[in-house]
């Protein structure tokens, strides 16, 4: 039988802002979304830009509750927020895995691949 997953909170007033956030991917981001949407990626529904908590997460599977983070160039300067963020939400039970905007943009087929390796051993 399947254990079902929490039902996690989010601010409402976040979903306009992920809404925004779609429309304005970054080329790593698009590149990503379009190898994880439609259940590509072993058959596990990723959704992009998803509210939870305090937050929005760049790709986010309910089923596993993985966040899957692209970082480009702004997160080299809030690091220390990053990871009371990446705290947070793993309090709630979330797994993080997180790449760059240039790996996800250049290397796509090597990030799913580590995407996948995760996917098989822990979900």
């Amino acid at each position: 039988m399947n254990e079902r997953k929490p039902i996690l909170p989010y601010r409402k007033d976040l979903i306009e802002k992920a809404r925004k956030l779609r429309k304005r991917s970054t080329p790593g981001e698009r590149v990503m979304w379009n190898a994880l949407r439609r259940k590509q990626v072993l058959g596990f529904e990723f959704r992009s830009q998803r509210p939870i908590d305090l937050f929005i997460i760049d790709f986010y599977c309910k089923e596993c509750m993985l966040a899957i983070e692209i970082d480009g160039n702004s997160h080299y300067y809030k690091q220390e927020y990053d990871a009371w963020r990446q705290k947070r939400l793993e309090s709630r039970g979330i797994e993080f895995l997180r790449f760059s905007e240039s790996d996800a943009k250049n290397y796509t087929e090597s990030v799913i691949q580590e995407i996948e390796n995760w996917l098989i051993k822990n979900a």
